[in-house]
């Protein structure tokens, strides 16, 4: 029952090694798709997996080459190439740069950026670094313990956040002006365990807003301003700092 949605649904790997497998050569791997959902076979599957390639940055006479003779930036693009094989509607793409040498990096996203706008993709961006969030994401949502206490567009949440987890990650976003000092916020305490979850606010521990309707009651995520959800009690009384504040 899974099988025709999973053509719609594609997932590009945190690391671009052990998500390949070295037994298999390019053109399997990225063929591997097309084969299994009976799309293409022969000549017509290579075809298409020479022109996935070429979408991707790579040359098609490397097919036949496995995956270790490739560097980190090289095999990413193949299993980007893998991913786009059966032109899925939403690509889930886990931390896609974070193994990355930061040169390439920069490729990787400005590739994953114009496949994006020319394929009109739909990208779900999981991601640790803000900077690069911003750079590719249209809306962001952040996560605290496996619940999303804040959604709204890139350019708002990071200029004007309203909740205060929100505030301590973009405080630790270095400025690119290095004569600017910018005042971190540094939270006390550790992440408790979901399995277990504090009573009220799961951030109440560790938050500087705190008070006692926090240690009670659990906010709901709301729609505080147009497009602009939190999910903080005091969402529309605190003013917090963003990037540039």
């Amino acid at each position: 029952e899974m099988k025709p949605l999973r053509r719609e649904m594609r997932m590009i790997f945190q690391d671009p090694f052990s998500s390949l497998n070295p037994r298999m050569t390019v053109r399997d791997i990225i063929g591997e798709p097309l084969i299994i959902h009976k799309v293409a076979k022969g000549r017509e599957l290579e075809d298409r997996v020479a022109t996935l390639m070429r979408s991707v940055g790579l040359e098609p006479n490397y097919m036949r080459r496995y995956p270790h003779e490739f560097s980190g930036g090289q095999r990413q693009r193949i299993g980007l190439a893998r991913t786009l094989s059966l032109n899925p509607r939403l690509i889930i793409a886990d931390e896609p740069v974070s193994a990355l040498d930061v040169s390439i990096q920069a490729q990787v996203l400005n590739l994953l950026q114009s496949l994006k706008d020319d394929l009109g993709l739909t990208l779900l961006f999981i991601a640790h670094d803000l900077s690069v969030v911003e750079h590719i994401c249209d809306r962001i949502a952040v996560m605290y313990v496996g619940k999303i206490v804040e959604l709204a567009e890139s350019e708002t949440l990071l200029r004007h956040p309203m909740h205060p987890y929100t505030e301590a990650l973009v405080s630790a976003v270095p400025p690119a002006d290095p004569d600017i000092r910018p005042h971190r916020i540094i939270l006390e305490g550790d992440v408790p365990s979901p399995s277990n979850p504090p009573p009220g606010c799961v951030f109440h521990p560790r938050c500087r807003y705190a008070q006692e309707v926090c240690k009670q009651q659990e906010p709901k995520l709301e729609e505080v301003e147009p497009g602009h959800f939190a999910s903080c009690h005091f969402a529309k009384e605190l003013t917090l700092t963003g990037i540039g504040g």
